[in-house]
């Protein structure tokens, strides 16, 4: 996935989550025009457009949603159009009033950037997101991505929506992995992973350490401390979403994380699923 665009020829670097067609969509958390948390799951057994960008309060990103306002009369009623951005819900909702935006459904990542995390568009340089369309087909399987990349081009409009036609008109089935994409919650009485399954999965994830044999363990290095941090602050993100906490430890630019199911005991799915976010999250090292 692309991890670099540029802003009037100056290199940004894109943060989070490594996406790619074909998975199954992440889930996040934006807030809606009257301060409601929303989530993907909000828009369940509908074919969905994400449209991200910027600021409302630039021409480019203006007629973005002006457009997808204006083309959704021409698409089917089974097509949800959603466009996010770092915008305040109030700085939102007047514009969708000034312009008449009814078929766009505008949502703000300014909280905690969700969203630009999850799906890899967060701009660490200016904290807002990055120009995209996605498409979501029903089954929650990402079927299109396109991240423009120069921030102050347009997005390809009629690429997005010639795949789009084709998401209608072919369902795809996801790509199986032998773990499910979100922690489950666990209660005592929670079996631990079994050593070959810990041994297997291991094998997969490079630089962890199975320690006390019930411990994930790995070392980050950063540049300095405040890149370090940063790389918590996205890691603390994830976490909270997905309800399964590690032990983090700063010292100056080291990052020492250690995964473990205390419910268990030992190590469960949720430790490998965390194991995998966190590397997803990584920028340099």
């Amino acid at each position: 996935m692309v991890k670099t665009i540029t802003f009037k020829g100056n290199p940004l670097t894109l943060v989070g989550r490594a996406l790619k067609e074909g998975i199954v969509a992440p889930d996040f958390k934006v807030t809606s025009q009257d301060l409601k948390e929303v989530t993907l799951a909000d828009f369940k057994n509908k074919l969905r457009i994400i449209t991200s960008f910027p600021s409302i309060d630039t021409p480019v990103c203006d007629l973005q949603v002006k457009e997808f306002n204006k083309r959704a009369t021409g698409i089917s009623s089974e097509v949800a159009i959603i466009g996010i951005s770092k915008d305040l819900p109030f700085a939102q909702k007047r514009f969708c009033s000034e312009n008449g935006i009814k078929n766009v459904t505008l949502l703000s990542d300014y909280k905690t950037g969700s969203f630009g995390i999850n799906y890899g568009l967060l701009i660490k340089e200016l904290n807002l997101l990055a120009r995209t369309i996605i498409i979501v087909d029903k089954e929650d399987i990402i079927r299109y991505i396109q991240i423009v990349g120069e921030l102050t081009a347009p997005p390809d409009y009629e690429a997005a929506l010639k795949k789009l036609e084709e998401v209608i008109n072919l369902p795809a089935v996801a790509k199986k992995d032998e773990l499910p994409e979100h922690c489950r919650p666990c209660e005592g009485g929670t079996p631990p992973l079994p050593k070959e399954k810990i041994e297997r999965l291991l094998a997969k994830y490079r630089g962890w350490e199975f320690v006390e044999d019930k411990k994930l363990v790995k070392e980050f290095k950063f540049k300095d401390f405040v890149e370090a941090k940063y790389f918590v602050d996205l890691v603390a993100v994830i976490a909270e979403e997905q309800g399964h906490h590690p032990t983090i430890t700063i010292i100056y630019n080291k990052v020492k994380i250690t995964l473990t199911t205390h419910a268990a005991g030992g190590l469960t799915e949720n430790d490998f699923i965390m194991a995998k976010i966190i590397d997803e999250l990584l920028i340099t090292q």
